[in-house]
């Protein structure tokens, strides 16, 4: 199970920053059991380790997105907001890389930076040992353009969230998208 992600822990291996599964994957890994299908394997890094990231990518084909348009990423530029998306490729291994923000020791969010999460609790871990993020913070992301695996996602690991987690992502959802429908199910 999770050969995927076990693959994504060997290729992130040369990586000496900090690194999680994001998307539906780390929802699965919260879950502990795949769920769904996955088109892709999304992996967070903080914006500040990209140099780091650099290194440990030296061998792929390394692209960012930008304006909506993938190009090359120039290994003497540094990535700012809003470029946050990253596609490497190696022969038939596929991953994409999301920069997250963090100010101190707080993971901020990228669409406002008044939402922040301590890093020191951003250290789940699956029964594989693979580092994912956590999935509060994954369904805050998804709830921008919520599409129906988004709603699977949610469905499927609801009932597995605390009520701090629960908590944390009603208070996000309030503030950056007040008319999520998620929190229908939240406020309850």
């Amino acid at each position: 199970m999770f050969e995927k992600c076990q693959e994504v822990m060997k290729w992130m291996a040369a990586f000496e920053g900090k690194w999680f599964i994001a998307g539906g994957w780390a929802i699965d890994l919260h879950i502990g059991e795949e769920t769904r299908q996955h088109e892709d394997i999304e992996v967070a890094v903080f914006r500040d380790d990209q140099s780091l990231l650099q290194e440990a990518m030296a061998g792929w084909e390394v692209q960012i997105v930008e304006n909506e348009q993938m190009r090359e990423w120039n290994q003497m530029e540094r990535l700012e907001l809003p470029i946050h998306e990253i596609h490497a490729k190696r022969d038939v291994q596929e991953l994409e890389i999301l920069l997250n923000e963090r100010n101190g020791d707080q993971w901020t969010y990228r669409r406002d930076p008044d939402i922040t999460f301590p890093i020191s609790h951003m250290h789940l871990h699956s029964e594989q040992g693979l580092p994912y993020l956590n999935p509060e913070i994954v369904l805050l992301y998804k709830a921008k353009h919520t599409k129906e695996k988004d709603e699977q996602d949610f469905e499927a690991v609801f009932p597995r969230l605390n009520e701090r987690q629960k908590e944390w992502l009603k208070q996000g959802l309030i503030q950056c998208q007040p008319d999520h429908h998620w929190l229908e199910k939240l406020l309850r």
